[in-house]
């Protein structure tokens, strides 16, 4: 079988003429058991921890975490994740760990522990690849925020507003500006600098969203610079800033589905604000309000016009364009308010672009008092 027939064979399944041998008999059956109406899997925890196992041999990691999806979605294997014997033949992922999450107040105690070694590994990969980027960009955005008008070495000149405080004195036969005046960055001391305030809704749509605000939030809490809170909420609201020094407790601290109140929400998260001209708001929510809009949208206001700097997610996450409520990100829209969907990759340059004020395509964001 030549390999162009090899792969349409693997596409479609038994239905295909052609026999398969080896390795892709192997992955042939694991696709059919999983694809082709369940076929092979049942409820059998041995019988699904055994195809596990196969497809993480046969299968890059990026797929096994696809296939893995697919199966609890559509073979309803919820159920048998509740086993130890299952949790450790799955391949850890974002996803896996939302699913456990939904399950913490079900979840016997001989699978907790299970659970939080799954959850553990998962949070130690993500703390790994996105903490140091994270504290770099934050870091360098509060050296930049601070201007001075004696900026003492070189590499301390922010060259563009040294440029554009200099264009009267632009010489057109030398095609050069002479600064009469430089605008430097400041150096920032290690006393608390912002406030940032995680507001992250928790219903079941949210579950990744959840996992990678708090890993962020668990590295933002660890800046001395930072005064960070993590509240999470569904129809009621839990503050879980005393667990950011470890953030497997934060997320077993959270419970996925149920309603949402996102008014009940953000007036909790105004009581913690204490300096709103330095302070950030993230509300990572889809929007969709259970409570009194009308009296979210104002309270909403009622920060931005104290100086606070809010900006919603709408999802923070890798998995594509999230489904949310077009209405109220269009209300939020006409105050300026900001709402988008973050990767998690590119969340370290989001929060340094609201720390300068900045929108996250280099324009300014709106300062205190409505002035860029």
């Amino acid at each position: 079988m030549d390999e162009r027939a090899r792969r349409w064979r693997l596409v479609l399944g038994g239905a295909a003429e052609g026999a398969l041998q080896g390795a892709d008999a192997g992955m042939d059956a694991a696709l059919a058991a999983l694809y082709e109406r369940g076929a092979g899997l049942g409820a059998s925890a041995p019988r699904v921890a055994r195809w596990l196992g196969d497809i993480r041999e046969y299968f890059p990691s990026t797929v096994v975490h696809v296939m893995q999806k697919d199966a609890i979605e559509r073979l309803n294997l919820t159920r048998l994740l509740l086993e130890p014997e299952m949790l450790e033949a799955v391949e850890p992922d974002v996803h896996l760990v939302g699913t456990l999450l939904s399950l913490n107040r079900v979840m016997p105690d001989k699978a907790r522990e299970s659970a939080r070694a799954v959850v553990r590994k998962v949070v130690a990969e993500l703390e790994a690849r996105l903490e140091r980027r994270t504290r770099a960009a934050v870091t360098g955005a509060l050296d930049r925020s601070a201007r001075t008008s004696r900026p003492r070495r070189a590499a301390d000149i922010d060259w563009n507003r040294t440029i554009k405080a200099n264009l009267k004195n632009y010489l057109p036969e030398r095609n050069t500006v002479v600064p009469s005046r430089l605008v430097g960055y400041g150096r920032r001391q290690q006393a608390v600098q912002r406030e940032v305030v995680l507001c992250i809704d928790q219903s079941g749509s949210m579950a990744a969203s959840v996992v990678y605000a708090s890993v962020f939030g668990a590295v933002l809490a660890s800046m001395r610079s930072l005064r960070t809170s993590l509240v999470v909420f569904d129809t009621a609201v839990v503050d879980l800033t005393d667990q950011l020094h470890d953030p497997v407790e934060v997320l077993f601290g959270t419970q996925l589905g149920g309603g949402t109140d996102i008014n009940r929400a953000i007036a909790y998260c105004q009581g913690l604000v204490t300096r709103p001209a330095d302070t950030i708001f993230l509300l990572i929510s889809d929007l969709y309000e259970g409570g009194v809009r009308e009296e979210m949208l104002r309270r909403v206001a009622a920060m931005t016009d104290a100086g606070v700097q809010v900006i919603v997610l709408l999802a923070l996450s890798d998995e594509g364009t999230p489904q949310f409520d077009h209405d109220n990100a269009a209300a939020l829209a006409q105050m300026g308010v900001p709402a988008f969907a973050c990767t998690p990759d590119a969340f370290p340059e989001l929060m340094a672009a609201a720390i300068e004020r900045r929108s996250y395509d280099q324009r300014p964001m709106a300062a205190p008092g409505g002035h860029p």
